[in-house]
């Protein structure tokens, strides 16, 4: 194993930081199986002082103009598009997805920043003239203050940028928390964010691990916390978060279904399948992990799936492969435990994964894509959020029982529904107990002018990510009642309505 010498520091009050800190980590190359750089872990003294630098941004940024923040937001989304390259290589060397769903993923960070520019009109408050005699009533809206996020491995920019440039638009200051396994996207984006004019404090970024997720948790001059992770974690941060004080939302893991009816277009229902259960190497929460086939067409619907994956290849994302590693060496002997699992359940393991030949060091943290068939709703394999690549079938009689196997599911973040019949569609939006939902789309992601989250374990709090609720989040509404006396006006008025 090599030893790098290149230490990611922390990013505080616009500059690289050390902190007091002498823990670090190792930062890995899932394709080759070794480590790139290690990342300085921060302790709860570090992230203090980045909070106190967040705190001492917060009084000018808070009050800088509309404008001002526009301006930035425009020139900070003019510069990530112009380096997005640079970006997208960083997060195929550190969290191993090819180097076109790492365009994918900034893409839709993008999104979050150009629907942030709407920051004018979703800030604007509300006013009522003459709710009483010469009395008008308006409201407006003002920053919650400092407030932390803390990010997953899976998405290490597209995540941040959900939150971080609504947040900033809205006035307040942040230190975001990244993953300690590829963390490097972070500083980068801050870096960016402080050439396109940002005031240093503004945006600030802390490693570390679970120490430093407590002391953002618990820090009394947080304010807001936005997480996202696997919903063990989400229950954690919501409930410390919030017995803190804080506003919270806290976005959880999936366990995401795919109904398949018997009049569905089953070659788009197959390509589907594929590009939403392997894409990524199956490691985002949106991915789809079951799907439920209906009888009548399972068999071919299995078959066409398989064929389609004979045609993926595997290996360096930096090789124009469809599918790359998964995130660390651990992660991958998990995932690859469930298909041991599925064989002692008597599910039919159709393509093993294991078995794959991978276009890359033979170090890297491989698993090809999986397919699982008949698998039952008692198995793990089933139950379970396995964040990989494996997709497993499940048959089903028909849409009632479907319906209810998703209904029973403790997750609630998405599912889709393939079909032909608009009847079955709508009914099937209407009774099932998801947050997003899918119309033969397979990954149903709302665009940025929407908001993201689930239901039930998949989502911790009330706010939803992005869209107008992430306004709303980052921002506490402020009323004032005012009354200007005519300056005709003389005498003692003690403030009693008069019969008049």
């Amino acid at each position: 194993m090599t030893h790098p010498t290149d230490t990611l520091e922390h990013w505080v009050d616009g500059k690289p930081w050390t902190g007091e800190s002498t823990r670090t980590a190792p930062v890995f190359d899932p394709a080759l199986g070794v480590p790139r750089r290690t990342v300085r872990m921060s302790t709860a003294a570090d992230v203090d002082a980045a909070v106190k630098a967040a705190a001492a941004a917060l009084p000018g940024w808070r009050d800088s103009s509309i404008a001002t923040r526009h301006r930035f937001l425009l020139n900070f989304r003019e510069l990530l598009n112009a380096r997005k390259d640079a970006l997208a290589e960083i997060l195929t060397a550190e969290h191993g997805k090819v180097l076109a769903d790492a365009a994918g993923e900034i893409a839709r960070g993008l999104e979050v920043v150009e629907f942030a520019l709407s920051m004018p009109h979703l800030l604007k408050g509300e006013f009522s003239q003459n709710a009483s005699t010469g009395v008008d009533v308006y409201s407006v809206r003002e920053p919650v203050g400092v407030v932390g996020i803390i990010s997953p491995f899976n998405f290490p920019a597209m995540v941040p940028l959900w939150f971080f440039p609504i947040a900033i638009a809205a006035g307040n200051t942040v230190v975001l928390k990244p993953s300690e396994k590829d963390p490097s996207a972070a500083n980068w984006l801050a870096e960016v964010a402080a050439d396109a004019g940002l005031p240093a404090g503004v945006l600030n970024v802390v490693h570390g691990d679970k120490e430093a997720v407590d002391a953002l948790l618990t820090h009394p001059e947080v304010g807001a916390i936005s997480f996202v992770g696997s919903t063990p974690i989400a229950e954690y941060v919501y409930r410390t978060a919030s017995a803190n004080g804080k506003r919270v939302q806290a976005l959880g893991g999936a366990k995401n279904h795919m109904l398949v009816l018997p009049d569905a277009d089953l070659d788009l229902a197959a390509d589907a399948a594929v590009n939403a259960g392997f894409g990524s190497a199956g490691e985002r929460c949106m991915a789809v992990s079951v799907v439920l086939a209906t009888e009548s067409v399972a068999d071919d619907l299995v078959a066409r799936i398989a064929e389609r994956m004979k045609d993926l290849r595997t290996g360096d994302g930096r090789r124009g492969c469809d599918m790359g590693p998964l995130i660390t060496r651990e992660h991958r002997d998990k995932v690859a435990g469930y298909l041991d699992t599925a064989v002692a359940d008597a599910a039919k393991l159709v393509v093993d994964g294991r078995e794959s030949s991978f276009d890359g060091d033979p170090n890297g943290f491989w698993l090809g894509p999986t397919l699982i068939d008949r698998v039952p709703v008692s198995s793990a394999v089933y139950r379970d959020e396995i964040f990989g690549p494996v997709l497993s079938v499940v048959r089903v009689e028909g849409f009632e029982q479907a319906v209810e196997l998703i209904n029973a599911s403790p997750y609630g973040n998405g599912t889709a529904i393939f079909t032909n019949d608009g009847g079955a569609a709508r009914r099937f939006q209407r009774q099932v107990n998801v947050g997003m939902i899918g119309v033969n789309v397979p990954i149903p992601v709302p665009v940025a002018y929407h908001s993201f989250g689930g239901w039930k374990a998949s989502l911790f709090g009330d706010a939803k990510a992005y869209g107008p609720t992430g306004f709303a989040f980052f921002t506490q509404e402020k009323a004032i009642t005012s009354r200007w006396l005519d300056p005709s006006h003389g005498g003692i008025d003690l403030g009693f309505p008069r019969n008049s």
